[in-house]
């Protein structure tokens, strides 16, 4: 059987934007999670190797959970330097926002960054709503990092130990180590790749995985208290208040991972995590693992994602209101799929 060459699925203008470049502008969605942050150090590292000066921004310093990754030390947070790094490249510099699936996403600097052009964006969601000038979204592949992959082989660009650590990251961590239906041959060829610079499974798998602090622990005991069963078991609701973090003595990054208990329980097909954030503001994450499409549960409150894996964000609702509402939509959701 004739295999498709991953690397001619990426857009000529892309390639040859990225080529052209000197100056390069590393973007990633707030808060963001192992796809993003070792998509955005890879592909700095990459980059930085076929001679291109590099920038890697975010708005707010790595989470503890991430700060093995190689590369972590050049992220900048201070937009005066951002803004000096675009006044001294002048005209000649490209941004790339990487697993971004809308300009939301990029955070409170998001109108800012897209003054700038060209703006390329690369990402994989199923929900992606499209932005910038560039673009190249494939919805079929595992990860973003996966993609930074392909890309480095079309740019011609060798890896190093360190940029292949960060890539396996990427991948591992959006695949739920290989086990999402995300998970295609091509990633496990690509992963197999990478692990050929030297990549340690058992080392990363202790980094993402066994990696708990005592206050991250204690948050779970309570958020697993609010663990609720809905729908004959098949609906796992439970949440975080800010009240919890206080008392834990853990932040909003410990929650991570989280998800994945209730996820976990043999008779659930939908699992549901409400974040209460400092502000006010609610985040939701969803997972599944039947027939219900998460994205298009994420969609009905502006949120997006993945068919297993989506989310939103609400503003001037309580815990108890986000629940409400999700039970109603969930419902009927499992309803339909009960009926497929």
């Amino acid at each position: 059987m004739m295999k498709e060459n991953p690397v001619a699925k990426i857009p000529e203008d892309v390639i040859a934007a990225v080529k052209t470049a000197e100056n390069i502008v590393l973007l990633t969605h707030a808060h963001p999670d192992g796809d993003a942050l070792g998509s955005l150090f890879g592909f700095g590292n990459i980059l930085k190797g076929i001679g291109k000066n590099v920038l890697c921004f975010l708005e707010e310093p790595v989470s503890h959970l991430y700060d093995f990754l190689p590369g972590v030390e050049t992220v900048e947070c201070d937009l005066g330097n951002y803004r000096r790094f675009l006044k001294d490249a002048g005209k000649n510099n490209l941004h790339i926002a990487l697993d971004c699936g809308d300009r939301e996403r990029l955070g409170i600097f998001c109108e800012e960054f897209l003054q700038s052009s060209p703006f390329i964006v690369i990402d994989h969601h199923q929900s992606h709503a499209s932005f910038g000038s560039n673009r190249w979204v494939e919805s079929d592949r595992s990860s973003t990092g996966e993609m930074v992959y392909e890309l480095a082989s079309a740019l011609g660009a060798k890896l190093n130990y360190e940029s292949a650590y960060c890539l396996y990251v990427a991948i591992c961590t959006d695949t739920g180590s290989f086990r999402y239906s995300c998970t295609t041959p091509r990633t496990m060829q690509v992963a197999a790749e990478l692990l050929e610079y030297g990549v340690k499974t058992e080392e990363v798998g202790h980094h993402l995985y066994d990696n708990y602090s005592r206050e991250r622990l204690r948050l779970m005991e309570m958020v697993l208290s609010t663990l609720n069963l809905y729908h004959n078991d098949r609906l796992a609701m439970m949440h975080v208040s800010a009240d919890m973090l206080e008392q834990s003595g853990a932040s909003l990054q410990d929650v991570e991972g989280f998800i994945d208990l209730p996820r976990s329980l043999r008779s659930v097909d939908v699992a549901v995590l409400i974040k209460e954030k400092s502000g006010g503001s609610i985040a939701v994450s969803l997972r599944a693992k039947g027939t219900c499409d998460v994205a298009d549960v994420a969609k009905m409150f502006h949120g997006g994602g993945h068919r297993n894996a989506a989310g939103f964000r609400r503003e001037g609702k309580s815990i108890a209101e986000v629940q409400s509402e999700l039970l109603s939509v969930l419902d009927q959701t499992l309803e339909v799929g009960k009926e497929q």
